[in-house]
């Protein structure tokens, strides 16, 4: 065997990436740039993208992202960076493949999407955050523009670790608003269980994960089945707390996610 056929495996999977692969600040050119300013004049940033194509007469999902604690700031880059949600997305065809709508917005440094200590066991839903607040206030205003073509009945909430408690917090908000949800390594208020039964979740968290305890996604799932649901639950051996890996690269969760409709 010749040095050259044992290094072609290598040169070749070097030269894929670099050819399938777009840098994060090329992707990030596909998410608009917006912002609003909050009743208090606190400006709220967000970014969304459209699918590649939009063709007359049809209707397009749209996801709604709640990122984690490392994408809080002012940047508007960081809710789509901090975790590699925006090269999943792109991996995983979201905008081209899937046709959709991405809404990502950034919960200021020192706030969060639930104003509750991620260190408890459990929690009842606080009043709602400004972020949270703005956010359904700018989806509403986004879905009602006749231009972006969404489809009402697809409609889905993501979020991890800190989102992962927005994501939760979103849909026991608004129950009736989004066709499913996949919460990531984050928490509920169990109380509001049986809000949720007739709603398609998969939740997700890593069985090592020692910074949001694997019992606020467990206990949440456990409630909603009492209450006569079936929600979905990944509980993953061995991970700790970025068991959103897991969720970047299973294309059986984004099938599932794009094929529910309200």
């Amino acid at each position: 065997m010749t040095r050259l056929s044992v290094l072609f495996p290598s040169i070749f999977c070097f030269l894929s990436m670099d050819i399938y692969s777009k840098p994060t600040e090329s992707l990030l050119d596909d998410y608009q740039l917006n912002s609003l300013k909050s009743d208090n004049n606190k400006e709220f940033h967000y970014r969304t993208a459209s699918p590649v194509i939009i063709e007359n007469g049809q209707k397009y999902p749209l996801l709604v992202f709640f990122h984690g604690a490392g994408g809080r700031g002012d940047d508007n880059k960081r809710q789509l960076t901090d975790a590699g949600g925006i090269e999943a997305f792109e991996k995983q065809g979201l905008r081209s493949k899937r046709k959709s709508h991405i809404f990502a917005g950034q919960v200021p440094k020192g706030e969060r999407w639930v104003n509750t200590s991620w260190s408890l066991l459990g929690h009842q839903m606080p009043e709602i955050s400004s972020s949270m607040e703005m956010t359904f206030k700018i989806i509403d205003s986004y879905v009602a523009d006749s231009k972006n073509q969404v489809d009402l009945n697809r409609i889905y909430a993501m979020g991890l670790s800190m989102g992962g408690y927005g994501t939760w917090d979103a849909i026991q908000r608004r129950p009736n608003f989004f066709a499913a949800a996949v919460p990531i390594c984050g928490g509920g208020d169990k109380t509001l269980a049986k809000n949720l039964s007739h709603l398609p979740i998969w939740a997700w968290h890593g069985d090592r994960d020692t910074v949001i305890k694997p019992s606020r996604s467990s206990d949440m799932i456990d409630a909603i089945k009492k209450a006569g649901g079936a929600p979905k639950y990944s509980k993953i051996k061995g991970r700790g707390h970025n068991s959103w890996i897991d969720v970047w690269n299973s294309s059986n969760l984004w099938d599932w996610l794009f094929s529910q409709s309200r």
